[in-house]
């Protein structure tokens, strides 16, 4: 019976390890997440961990914003697959240490093995700041990390957030949420002057490499493009298209055969 060689032990051993330390270097936030359990911040429930520092109303309004996300995102999704672990931070320090910005209300993070973590600052108490990044996590967990973030482009993972995030346009038919949207990224992009192909903004560094106008250009971008689909082809098509992805199909396919097939029209 021949031995595995000595040496390919080792060179295998070194190889997780460095790959290990690489990830540790690389996302020492998502790590942090991963070992919330074992940091100061207190547990409420196996998936909700609160800063020590933050007050009892901050509690019940992040508790009460968080019941009413659900419901948006059961009315987009259907019944909910993502079971992300939210940390609820009092301080921008706080919030730097999980989610590696200071910018923002609320960031997604997700590993490839399949852990999502929500991680939210005072900002972010709110229904829509919840719901956007939940969405982040449904379509995470039904695709996974590969293909969300090797197949899905950004506007549409954005666009879609949006459709749950009421911040911008509120809650509406899909047609005047679309004019709605059209006329937000007419007034950003100065009555056209200054636009955004999809291309561009199809990578993580293309939405998000710019100044804020740029990235607020991007949102609208985005959020533009999927009402335009929405109103197409309705939103119980958005399930038909993740389905679809994750089956082995090519998004761009799926996205175009959905539209021309759907008999609602805007």
């Amino acid at each position: 019976m021949n031995r595995f060689p000595r040496h390919l032990i080792f060179y295998s051993i070194g190889g997780l390890m460095a790959v290990v330390i690489s990830y540790f270097v690389l996302f020492p936030h998502v790590w942090r997440c991963q070992w919330i359990e074992f940091s100061d911040f207190k547990k409420i429930t196996s998936t909700f961990y609160i800063s020590p520092d933050t007050p009892p109303k901050n509690l019940q309004k992040a508790q009460l914003a968080m019941a009413d996300a659900h419901k948006r995102i059961n009315r987009l999704w259907g019944a909910p697959q993502q079971k992300a672990t939210f940390i609820l931070c009092e301080n921008t320090e706080q919030y730097r240490h999980y989610c590696n910005s200071t910018e923002g209300a609320g960031c997604s993070l997700g590993t490839p093995w399949g852990q999502s973590f929500i991680v939210l600052n005072v900002e972010g108490l709110n229904t829509d700041v919840i719901a956007h990044e939940m969405c982040h996590a449904e379509l995470f967990t039904r695709l996974g990390w590969w293909k969300t973030t090797r197949q899905i482009p950004q506007w549409f993972n954005e666009g879609l957030a949006l459709m749950v995030d009421y911040r911008f346009v509120p809650q509406t038919d899909s047609i005047q949420r679309h004019l709605s949207y059209k006329e937000e990224c007419l007034y950003l992009s100065r009555g056209g002057q200054i636009t955004l192909d999809l291309k561009d903004i199809s990578s993580m560094r293309g939405f998000f490499n710019g100044n804020d106008s740029h990235v607020m250009l991007a949102y609208m971008t985005g959020a533009t493009e999927v009402s335009r689909w929405l109103a197409a082809v309705g939103e119980a098509n958005v399930q038909v298209l993740v389905q679809q992805v994750a089956a082995g199909k090519p998004f761009e396919e799926v996205y175009k055969d959905l539209e021309q097939t759907s008999r609602i029209r805007p």
